[in-house]
């Protein structure tokens, strides 16, 4: 039961004793800063990357979310922009990333007095390739969802039974993950696929991806909801307004929005 992983995991935070938790507002790591919260008191802090592959309104959505569990939040700048193992995309972009986040975070926990710096990793990401778990493990960061083997659907449960608001809140991961492999990301690009993806919650709609191939923004959506999209979208100003963006075309996916799409590529060329 989720209650005895949730024993599990204040067992962990107490043993702790303080901890700095890597906060995205995202909902793992929001369960990680609750239970911080819950059994470290003002010895945990919650500390958010700032970049331009973080959409504005994630970021207010974290800072609203951290003053709803009242655990003491800082703001910090990463700059991963400035580095071209990042912007050129290889498959291990990820990697790149998260080294930037824990050098970055690992210097202040040690600066500030926080002994364990803590992540939002759970048990399924182990599953999935995912080669920011291997920078966070190399720089010292420990991840209890994944140690007590919380799933997802477990991260969810647990986060209702506590009470959080966000606990079915969609997957949100950072914006250069709209990008195939080896297409070089920019800070224009992140910017127009933010916002196309704000135009598309706007309308309502909450699950979505908006991948940027080139000049090609394709929309991923639910499958159960591409019919009611097309039948009551204004698809003509829909247009228009992501060309305004910077897009020359817009397509959408008829399969349906799936979490990790574009990493089939590299179940490809495994399989070849």
């Amino acid at each position: 039961m989720v209650q005895d992983k949730l024993a599990q995991l204040q067992a962990l935070f107490r043993e702790m004793d303080r901890a700095l938790i890597a906060y995205s507002g995202g909902i793992d790591s929001t369960l990680m800063a609750k239970i911080a919260r819950d059994v470290l008191g003002d010895r945990a802090l919650a500390v958010t990357a700032v970049s331009p592959s973080l959409l504005p309104e994630d970021l207010e959505d974290a800072k609203i979310q951290a003053a709803e569990i009242g655990i003491a939040h800082r703001l910090v700048e990463t700059r991963e922009m400035e580095n071209p193992n990042y912007t050129q995309n290889p498959v291990n972009r990820c990697y790149f990333c998260k080294s930037e986040l824990y050098d970055t975070l690992k210097p202040l926990a040690q600066t500030w007095g926080y002994a364990y710096t803590v992540d939002g990793v759970n048990a399924d990401d182990l599953r999935d390739y995912r080669p920011g778990i291997q920078a966070a493990k190399e720089r010292g960061t420990r991840s209890p969802l994944a140690e007590v083997g919380l799933s997802k659907l477990e991260v969810r449960e647990l986060s209702k039974f506590l009470g959080l608001a966000c606990w079915d809140k969609p997957a949100q991961p950072c914006l250069s993950s709209r990008f195939p492999y080896s297409e070089e990301i920019t800070v224009e690009k992140l910017r127009r696929v933010g916002q196309a993806e704000r135009y598309l919650r706007n309308l309502g709609l909450t699950t979505l991806r908006v991948r940027s191939e080139g000049v090609t923004a394709k929309i991923e959506l639910p499958a159960d909801v591409i019919q009611g999209f097309v039948q009551t979208a204004d698809l003509p100003q829909l247009v228009e307004a992501f060309q305004s963006y910077g897009f020359t075309y817009v397509t959408l996916d008829l399969e349906g929005f799936s979490s990790g799409k574009l990493n089939r590529v590299l179940s490809a060329s495994l399989s070849v």
